[in-house]
């Protein structure tokens, strides 16, 4: 997905557990770590505010855009008859 979440980096900067996090924004352990691995394919505004919030930073700080890779180019059909 091109949408990277930098949780994990917000939580080792200030120090603080996914539980913590959890309970301080008010969601399970477990839709934070869907979240954190990058699971999710949304997340609600009020969320990422109570995220922002309780790790007192920006949703950038929290969210990037990384492009999708290249597909590799299809290999070409060699014809070994003639």
């Amino acid at each position: 997905m091109p949408i990277a979440v930098d949780i994990d980096v917000m939580l080792a900067r200030r120090k603080m557990s996914v539980g913590e996090l959890a309970e301080r924004v008010g969601i399970t352990p477990a839709n934070l770590a869907v979240l954190k691995n990058g699971r999710a394919k949304a997340v609600r505004f009020t969320t990422l505010a109570a995220l922002c919030e309780v790790l007192d930073c920006q949703p950038g700080e929290l969210l990037r855009w990384e492009p999708e890779p290249e597909p590799d180019a299809a290999p070409a059909v060699v014809d070994s008859r003639g």
